[in-house]
């Protein structure tokens, strides 16, 4: 059995729709980001830690997810904002930018575990004050990490991207599904897939 440890419904609905039988668990995974780790490991270490906070430990069979995604201008991570004074001051600083969308994954088994990054580019295009604020105004950046989401109102904001969109959204799914196999064919009894 695969069990979420996530509560974003950006990867349920991704999961939903490659067909892959899931549980929801909640996970409490400490979410304070070492100063010494760069963007791409401290995603894999945020995912880890909510694979390990999950309200389940592993029995035979189960896989636990955990994901985590954030962007990064540079090293400067930037996560959601806080306020729409921040998520001003972050829409900006992309604006007319090239920045790296990283979703670190980690999936527990009761045998181990084993962590993977993804990473896209993002670059959006140039905007106006009157265009970010007008994004802000839809209420969509406060709960995204960089302040938009490409899935939604945000699309408009994008001028192009480089690497896999669903890393982007948050879930690099086709990826977590090689895994998986690769996983049922090392002995792990199957998570099974719709066809």
């Amino acid at each position: 059995m695969l069990y979420l440890a996530s509560s974003s419904p950006r990867r349920r609905e991704l999961l939903e729709r490659v067909g892959i039988p899931f549980t929801c668990i909640l996970s409490h995974g400490d979410e304070s980001r070492p100063p010494e780790l760069s963007p791409g490991e401290l995603v894999q270490e945020l995912a880890r830690r909510k694979a390990f906070a999950a309200e389940k430990n592993p029995g035979p069979g189960d896989i636990i997810l955990g994901a985590d995604t954030l962007v990064a201008l540079g090293d400067q991570v930037l996560g959601k904002p806080s306020s729409r004074e921040e998520a001003f001051t972050m829409l900006s600083a992309l604006s007319g930018k090239v920045h790296t969308v990283y979703t670190g994954c980690c999936l527990r088994m009761a045998e181990g575990s084993e962590s993977f990054l993804s990473a896209a580019e993002v670059e959006f295009y140039p905007l106006s004050p009157e265009e970010i604020q007008a994004y802000i105004e839809t209420g969509e950046p406060m709960d995204k990490a960089g302040a938009y989401g490409i899935q939604g109102k945000g699309c408009v904001l994008v001028k192009a991207i480089r690497g896999d969109y669903f890393t982007i959204v948050g879930l690099p799914v086709a990826e977590v599904i090689r895994r998986v196999r690769r996983l049922e064919a090392e002995g792990l009894p199957p998570v099974h897939i719709s066809r």
